[in-house]
């Protein structure tokens, strides 16, 4: 199984790519999907080519992404949530599974905390994946979190 996590933003997305096979699950790839356009339509669009890239090149079983779940700034959430809705159209175009989480799901599942920081994170995603020396930035390791935690799910679907 493949697994693709999205960390949502408006020029900056995270992504991961990990392969799960039985209960190991192995680092593929994980970085920045940089958005140059500083206009919102314009980046809009590049945000859907580099998600359908993504898809394309690894092929993943699910994508998972982040919810969003609060925002103190109402212009930033709305514009995050029009690149999370490109990448859901993008995913689903794709025909490739959907899995939502919220930010505290995704540290919970991880870091076993869900008021865990972003170092928690990155340390936990760092020992899943077996890979101590992994250095990639907080969206990346997001995103890789993500990804994980979808693999996790394999087991409750199998299972209902």
């Amino acid at each position: 199984m493949i697994a693709l996590g999205i960390d949502p933003g408006t020029r900056r997305i995270g992504y991961g790519v990990v392969e799960c096979n039985g209960p190991a699950i192995t680092y593929v790839t994980a970085g920045i999907l940089a958005i140059t356009s500083t206009d919102d339509v314009p980046a809009l669009e590049e945000t859907k080519k580099g998600v359908d890239a993504l898809i394309k090149k690894h092929k993943p079983d699910v994508v998972a992404i982040e919810k969003l779940f609060f925002a103190k700034n109402t212009k930033t959430a709305l514009a995050v949530a029009q690149a999370r809705g490109v990448i859901l159209l993008a995913t689903k175009e794709r025909g490739v599974r959907i899995k939502e989480y919220t930010p505290n799901e995704v540290k919970s599942g991880v870091a076993g905390y869900g008021m865990a920081d972003k170092k928690a994170v990155l340390k936990m995603v760092r020992l899943i994946l077996g890979k101590q020396d992994l250095s990639v930035i907080d969206d990346a390791s997001d995103a890789l979190a993500l990804a994980i935690l979808s693999t996790g799910d394999r087991l409750l679907d199998s299972a209902r």
